[in-house]
């Protein structure tokens, strides 16, 4: 209920019975297409006590696409991992795997950091 009230714009009462409320509408950003994505693998510790994640970066499109294209990650590596944020994080040290199977795809994959 709370976040329902946050998402009426300009609006304190109304003594309208027919009186509709604004609410904020999430601009979906549509997906580029493969050849157009700039996609940036990189591996990551922080914050995860020494464990190893593999960070993809750079997604442009809806969530959807960026959670069908983690899906598609993590079942070709093996391993478990999330997307949110526009990230996808792969458990583990799969950062040149992760750059070939981008590439092969017919993704732009930059690397980021030394490892």
């Amino acid at each position: 209920m709370a976040k329902n009230k946050k998402e009426k714009l300009n609006i304190v009462y109304s003594t309208n019975p027919d009186f509709q409320f604004e609410f904020e509408e999430e601009e979906q950003q549509e997906t580029l297409p493969n050849a157009q994505q700039k996609l940036y693998v990189s591996i990551d510790r922080k914050q995860r006590g020494g464990k190893e994640v593999t960070l993809v970066e750079g997604f442009v499109g809806h969530e959807d696409d960026l959670k069908e294209l983690g899906k598609q990650l993590k079942s070709k590596c093996g391993v478990g991992g999330s997307t949110k944020d526009g990230v996808v994080m792969i458990q583990g040290n799969f950062k040149q795997k992760l750059v070939d199977l981008l590439l092969k795809e017919g993704y732009q994959v930059k690397t980021k950091g030394g490892n």
